[in-house]
Protein backbone atom coordinates (compact mmCIF):
# COMPACT_ATOMS: atom_id res chain seq x y z
CA UNK A 1 0.00 0.00 0.00
CA UNK A 2 1.10 3.41 -0.43
CA UNK A 3 3.54 4.81 1.93
CA UNK A 4 0.92 8.01 2.99
CA UNK A 5 -1.91 5.87 3.51
CA UNK A 6 -0.07 2.70 5.03
CA UNK A 7 -1.33 2.88 8.79
CA UNK A 8 -4.97 4.25 7.57
CA UNK A 9 -5.46 1.13 5.53
CA UNK A 10 -4.12 -1.12 8.27
CA UNK A 11 -6.45 0.32 11.10
CA UNK A 12 -9.79 -0.09 8.48
CA UNK A 13 -8.95 -3.54 7.54
CA UNK A 14 -8.29 -4.54 11.36
CA UNK A 15 -11.53 -3.01 12.19
CA UNK A 16 -13.40 -4.70 9.63
CA UNK A 17 -12.04 -8.08 10.77
CA UNK A 18 -12.94 -7.49 14.06
CA UNK A 19 -16.17 -6.91 12.66
CA UNK A 20 -16.29 -10.53 11.49
CA UNK A 21 -14.83 -12.77 14.37
CA UNK A 22 -17.32 -15.32 14.11
CA UNK A 23 -15.84 -16.38 11.21
CA UNK A 24 -12.29 -16.39 12.56
CA UNK A 25 -12.42 -20.10 13.86
CA UNK A 26 -13.33 -21.61 11.25
CA UNK A 27 -11.27 -20.50 8.89
CA UNK A 28 -8.13 -20.84 11.62
CA UNK A 29 -8.98 -24.51 12.19
CA UNK A 30 -9.25 -24.56 8.58
CA UNK A 31 -5.57 -23.77 8.68
CA UNK A 32 -4.83 -25.81 10.86
CA UNK A 33 -6.34 -28.88 9.21
CA UNK A 34 -4.57 -28.16 5.55
CA UNK A 35 -0.96 -26.76 7.54
CA UNK A 36 -1.33 -30.76 10.04
CA UNK A 37 -2.34 -33.22 6.31
CA UNK A 38 1.13 -31.46 4.80
CA UNK A 39 3.61 -30.61 7.18
CA UNK A 40 2.60 -33.58 9.81
CA UNK A 41 0.77 -32.88 13.54
CA UNK A 42 4.15 -31.80 15.18
CA UNK A 43 4.13 -28.12 15.32
CA UNK A 44 7.50 -28.00 16.47
CA UNK A 45 8.44 -29.68 13.30
CA UNK A 46 5.96 -27.57 11.35
CA UNK A 47 6.28 -23.79 11.01
CA UNK A 48 2.83 -23.79 9.26
CA UNK A 49 0.87 -25.57 11.77
CA UNK A 50 3.13 -23.27 14.58
CA UNK A 51 1.96 -20.28 13.55
CA UNK A 52 -1.57 -21.33 12.75
CA UNK A 53 -1.70 -22.80 16.46
CA UNK A 54 -0.32 -19.14 17.20
CA UNK A 55 -2.79 -17.57 15.64
CA UNK A 56 -5.48 -19.68 16.85
CA UNK A 57 -4.59 -19.42 20.68
CA UNK A 58 -4.47 -15.59 19.72
CA UNK A 59 -7.65 -15.99 19.03
CA UNK A 60 -8.80 -18.27 22.13
CA UNK A 61 -9.27 -21.53 20.34
CA UNK A 62 -9.05 -23.76 23.31
CA UNK A 63 -5.87 -26.51 23.21
CA UNK A 64 -8.93 -29.10 22.86
CA UNK A 65 -10.46 -27.85 20.21
CA UNK A 66 -6.58 -26.98 18.35
CA UNK A 67 -5.82 -30.79 18.75
CA UNK A 68 -9.22 -32.34 17.88
CA UNK A 69 -8.74 -30.86 14.20
CA UNK A 70 -5.17 -31.60 14.28
CA UNK A 71 -5.97 -35.50 15.20
CA UNK A 72 -8.22 -35.11 12.45
CA UNK A 73 -6.05 -33.57 9.48
CA UNK A 74 -3.39 -36.20 10.39
CA UNK A 75 -6.00 -39.55 10.03
CA UNK A 76 -6.37 -40.03 14.11
CA UNK A 77 -9.71 -39.05 13.55
CA UNK A 78 -12.29 -38.82 11.15
CA UNK A 79 -12.83 -35.54 9.41
CA UNK A 80 -13.04 -33.35 6.21
CA UNK A 81 -10.19 -33.35 3.77
CA UNK A 82 -9.74 -29.47 2.57
CA UNK A 83 -7.54 -28.71 -0.30
CA UNK A 84 -6.20 -25.20 -1.08
CA UNK A 85 -7.36 -23.12 -4.60
CA UNK A 86 -5.85 -19.59 -5.40
CA UNK A 87 -7.96 -17.59 -7.64
CA UNK A 88 -7.05 -14.03 -8.91
CA UNK A 89 -8.63 -11.47 -10.90
CA UNK A 90 -9.69 -7.68 -10.98
CA UNK A 91 -11.69 -5.12 -9.36
CA UNK A 92 -12.74 -1.93 -9.43
CA UNK A 93 -10.37 0.36 -11.81
CA UNK A 94 -8.33 -2.61 -12.61
CA UNK A 95 -7.01 -3.25 -9.05
CA UNK A 96 -5.77 -6.66 -8.41
CA UNK A 97 -6.94 -9.31 -6.43
CA UNK A 98 -5.59 -12.55 -5.26
CA UNK A 99 -8.06 -14.94 -3.36
CA UNK A 100 -6.97 -17.59 -1.58
CA UNK A 101 -9.89 -20.84 -0.39
CA UNK A 102 -10.07 -23.80 1.51
CA UNK A 103 -12.83 -25.87 0.22
CA UNK A 104 -14.11 -29.22 0.06
CA UNK A 105 -15.88 -28.76 -2.72
CA UNK A 106 -13.94 -26.98 -5.65
CA UNK A 107 -16.74 -26.69 -8.13
CA UNK A 108 -19.06 -24.64 -5.28
CA UNK A 109 -15.82 -22.22 -4.43
CA UNK A 110 -15.03 -21.53 -8.11
CA UNK A 111 -19.24 -20.25 -9.05
CA UNK A 112 -19.20 -18.52 -5.67
CA UNK A 113 -16.06 -16.52 -6.04
CA UNK A 114 -16.57 -16.10 -9.93
CA UNK A 115 -20.29 -14.46 -9.47
CA UNK A 116 -19.01 -12.37 -6.39
CA UNK A 117 -16.37 -11.42 -8.78
CA UNK A 118 -19.06 -10.67 -11.91
CA UNK A 119 -22.53 -9.48 -9.76
CA UNK A 120 -19.70 -6.23 -8.26
CA UNK A 121 -17.79 -5.03 -10.78
CA UNK A 122 -14.49 -7.17 -10.85
CA UNK A 123 -13.86 -10.24 -13.20
CA UNK A 124 -12.01 -13.31 -12.64
CA UNK A 125 -9.00 -13.91 -13.94
CA UNK A 126 -6.92 -16.68 -14.82
CA UNK A 127 -4.13 -17.92 -12.72
CA UNK A 128 -0.99 -15.76 -12.91
CA UNK A 129 -2.97 -13.27 -14.00
CA UNK A 130 -2.32 -10.54 -11.39
CA UNK A 131 0.48 -12.91 -8.62
CA UNK A 132 3.10 -11.44 -10.71
CA UNK A 133 2.09 -7.81 -8.51
CA UNK A 134 2.57 -9.02 -5.03
CA UNK A 135 5.32 -10.49 -2.81
CA UNK A 136 4.82 -13.48 -0.76
CA UNK A 137 6.48 -12.14 2.67
CA UNK A 138 6.47 -11.71 6.12
CA UNK A 139 5.38 -8.60 6.92
CA UNK A 140 5.67 -5.95 10.47
CA UNK A 141 4.07 -3.36 11.03
CA UNK A 142 4.40 -0.45 13.23
CA UNK A 143 2.34 2.05 14.87
CA UNK A 144 3.46 5.47 14.06
CA UNK A 145 6.12 6.72 17.26
CA UNK A 146 7.80 3.75 17.26
CA UNK A 147 11.31 4.17 17.17
CA UNK A 148 12.56 3.68 13.46
CA UNK A 149 16.18 3.19 14.87
CA UNK A 150 15.25 0.34 17.04
CA UNK A 151 12.97 -1.38 15.01
CA UNK A 152 15.84 -1.38 12.07
CA UNK A 153 18.58 -2.13 14.52
CA UNK A 154 16.61 -5.42 15.66
CA UNK A 155 14.76 -6.53 12.39
CA UNK A 156 18.50 -6.50 10.17
CA UNK A 157 19.78 -8.22 13.05
CA UNK A 158 17.39 -10.87 12.97
CA UNK A 159 17.54 -11.20 8.97
CA UNK A 160 14.85 -8.98 7.55
CA UNK A 161 15.10 -7.49 4.31
CA UNK A 162 14.06 -4.45 4.46
CA UNK A 163 12.41 -1.76 6.80
CA UNK A 164 10.23 1.14 5.39
CA UNK A 165 9.07 3.95 7.12
CA UNK A 166 5.74 5.50 5.47
CA UNK A 167 5.18 9.29 5.35
CA UNK A 168 2.13 8.72 8.13
CA UNK A 169 5.06 7.30 10.34
CA UNK A 170 3.92 3.82 10.18
CA UNK A 171 7.15 1.14 10.65
CA UNK A 172 6.94 -2.08 8.10
CA UNK A 173 9.69 -4.73 8.53
CA UNK A 174 9.86 -7.01 5.53
CA UNK A 175 11.19 -10.43 5.34
CA UNK A 176 11.42 -13.98 3.74
CA UNK A 177 8.66 -16.23 4.73
CA UNK A 178 11.46 -19.06 6.13
CA UNK A 179 12.61 -15.86 8.01
CA UNK A 180 9.32 -15.09 9.63
CA UNK A 181 9.95 -16.44 12.73
CA UNK A 182 13.18 -15.74 13.79
CA UNK A 183 12.21 -12.21 13.02
CA UNK A 184 9.46 -12.06 15.10
CA UNK A 185 10.95 -13.75 18.65
CA UNK A 186 13.73 -10.93 18.08
CA UNK A 187 11.27 -8.23 18.01
CA UNK A 188 9.30 -9.84 20.78
CA UNK A 189 12.62 -10.06 22.68
CA UNK A 190 13.35 -6.25 21.93
CA UNK A 191 10.01 -5.38 23.42
CA UNK A 192 8.85 -4.65 20.26
CA UNK A 193 4.98 -5.26 19.46
CA UNK A 194 3.65 -4.67 15.96
CA UNK A 195 0.36 -4.02 15.48
CA UNK A 196 0.20 -6.64 11.96
CA UNK A 197 2.55 -9.75 12.46
CA UNK A 198 1.75 -12.61 9.30
CA UNK A 199 3.17 -13.88 6.33
CA UNK A 200 1.40 -12.63 3.70
CA UNK A 201 1.39 -11.42 -0.38
CA UNK A 202 2.38 -7.69 -0.41
CA UNK A 203 1.31 -5.42 -3.27
CA UNK A 204 4.14 -4.40 -4.93
CA UNK A 205 2.79 -1.35 -6.07
CA UNK A 206 -1.11 0.43 -5.26
CA UNK A 207 -4.02 1.64 -7.28
CA UNK A 208 -5.50 4.79 -5.87
CA UNK A 209 -9.60 4.03 -5.36
CA UNK A 210 -11.39 7.49 -4.10
CA UNK A 211 -15.01 8.19 -3.67
CA UNK A 212 -17.62 6.13 -5.50
CA UNK A 213 -14.65 3.40 -6.89
CA UNK A 214 -13.28 3.09 -3.59
CA UNK A 215 -16.68 2.46 -1.58
CA UNK A 216 -17.56 -0.53 -4.40
CA UNK A 217 -14.49 -1.98 -4.38
CA UNK A 218 -14.83 -2.28 -0.53
CA UNK A 219 -18.20 -3.98 -1.47
CA UNK A 220 -16.71 -6.11 -3.48
CA UNK A 221 -14.03 -7.59 -0.81
CA UNK A 222 -16.38 -7.44 1.94
CA UNK A 223 -18.36 -9.93 -0.37
CA UNK A 224 -15.66 -12.11 -1.08
CA UNK A 225 -14.33 -12.33 2.18
CA UNK A 226 -18.04 -13.03 3.32
CA UNK A 227 -17.94 -16.66 1.11
CA UNK A 228 -17.42 -19.53 3.39
CA UNK A 229 -14.49 -21.01 1.71
CA UNK A 230 -12.35 -18.30 1.66
CA UNK A 231 -9.20 -17.92 3.75
CA UNK A 232 -7.68 -14.71 3.23
CA UNK A 233 -8.23 -11.58 0.28
CA UNK A 234 -4.68 -9.49 -0.95
CA UNK A 235 -5.55 -6.59 -3.11
CA UNK A 236 -3.50 -3.86 -4.23
CA UNK A 237 -5.79 -0.94 -4.00
CA UNK A 238 -5.21 1.77 -1.80
CA UNK A 239 -8.85 2.66 -0.93
CA UNK A 240 -9.25 6.54 0.14
CA UNK A 241 -12.84 6.17 2.25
Amino acid sequence: MAGHSKWANIQHRKGRQDEKRGRVWTRLIREIMVAARQGGGDATSNPRLRLAVDRARAANMPLDTIKKNIDKATGNLEGVSYEEIRYEGYGIGGAAIIVDCMTDNRVRTVAEVRHAFSKYGGNLGTEGSVAFQFKHCGQFVFAPGTSEDRVMEVALEAGAEDVITGDDGAIEVLCAPPDFEAVQAALAKAGLKPEVAEVTMRAENTIELGGDDAQRMQKLLDVIEDLDDVQEVYHNADLQL
